[in-house]
């Protein structure tokens, strides 16, 4: 039994994992396959994600999906063999956000790979029989894996509201944006613009469904953007970098009244942000924090297509590859995407 520890900035080393028996209410569960988010490796490459440190040895990995194993004391309705996504949040269910369904917001909440609360790089883990859902049963454990970011996404749309017909730009071609781009044409948004460095991740934001790709080292995407609309600017920006004053683009990127969105995590505290652009268009500008009751929806989408989903994940590796898989997704090499691990 095996866990993958991060115990220094750009570096992994396999432990073994001691595991006890499930408590009341809990659940083991050997985790089948687990996706590597973008806040993984900002704790990987940079030592933090946003203002919060790292600190090391911390176990990443909060996309799982797995089997049940055994069950603790009181848990009805999971027996094993049940195939389950594994949701990363530990709620306090009693304070006022949780009170008010308002649960990403959780003034107690316990997340898993942040810094002290063990993630799902490891082959089992016990966790509280709430956090599991069902996996529809056509969906493979790998790409059952994207219920979480897609979650993201999905919360993110209560925000943004996406219209059919509508236009929008995704600013980042990683994991999130390439989700994004997917879960906008699955909207019907009309028009959908990819502003990307990485020329692999552009022509994977094709495939997911962008119409069109900017490369910002080629092509300023402010003109780029205001040409193809006729000066007029998109509906929606879903700002997934949040780097190189991306945000920036965003504002001048939107038409009057567009909204804003920002799912992506910033390094610096106060990124510089031209506001008076922002207020004389009176744009509505919405960061993102995590996801709200949307799993289970993002699993039936992913169960009923899938095909618009699953292109994005180009790598599947054993977990004793974990050093190599983020070297590889740090040096954006070898048409990576979005990649799974297999403890």
């Amino acid at each position: 039994m095996a866990v993958a520890e991060l115990i220094a900035q750009h570096q992994f080393a396999l432990r073994e994992n001691v595991i006890h028996d499930p408590l009341p209410g809990e659940v083991q569960v050997r985790v089948e396959a687990v996706g590597i988010c973008g806040s993984d490796l900002h704790n990987f490459a940079e030592g933090q994600i946003g203002d919060v440190p790292s600190q090391y040895p911390m176990v990443l990995g909060h996309e799982p999906v797995g089997t049940v194993l055994k069950t603790g004391a009181g848990v009805t309705g999971w027996s094993a063999g049940d195939r389950v996504a594994l949701e990363p949040p530990i709620y306090c269910y009693h304070c006022e956000f949780c009170m008010s369904g308002r649960h990403h917001l959780c003034e107690h909440v316990r997340f898993l790979s942040n810094p002290g609360e063990p993630g799902l790089f490891r082959d089992r883990a016990n966790l509280p029989a709430t956090n599991l859902l069902p996996l529809p049963a056509n969906l493979g454990f790998d790409e059952a894996t994207l219920f979480e970011p897609l979650g993201i996404i999905l919360h993110s749309f209560r925000m943004g509201d996406p219209k059919i017909g509508e236009t929008a730009v995704v600013i980042g071609g990683g994991p999130i944006g390439l989700t994004t781009i997917a879960a906008l044409r699955v909207a019907g948004v009309a028009r959908i613009w990819c502003v990307e460095k990485v020329a692999h991740r552009r022509d994977l934001a094709l495939v997911l469904g962008a119409d069109a790709v900017i490369d910002p080292d080629a092509t300023d995407p402010v003109q780029a953007v205001l040409r193809d609309t006729g000066k007029r600017g998109v509906d929606m920006v879903y700002d997934c970098a949040a780097k190189d004053g991306s945000i920036n683009w965003a504002i001048r990127m939107g038409a009057s009244a567009a909204r804003i969105v920002i799912t992506g995590l910033p390094s610096e505290t106060m990124p510089a942000i031209d506001f008076h652009h922002l207020r004389r268009k009176e744009q509505h500008f919405f960061p993102v924090r995590r996801s709200n009751h949307k799993s289970e929806l993002a699993l039936r989408l992913l169960q009923e297509q899938p095909q618009r989903f699953t292109p994005m994940i180009t790598h599947r590796l054993p977990l004793d590859q974990v050093q190599k898989a983020f070297e590889t997704l740090e040096a954006y090499v070898d048409g990576v995407g979005k990649v799974t691990l297999k403890p």
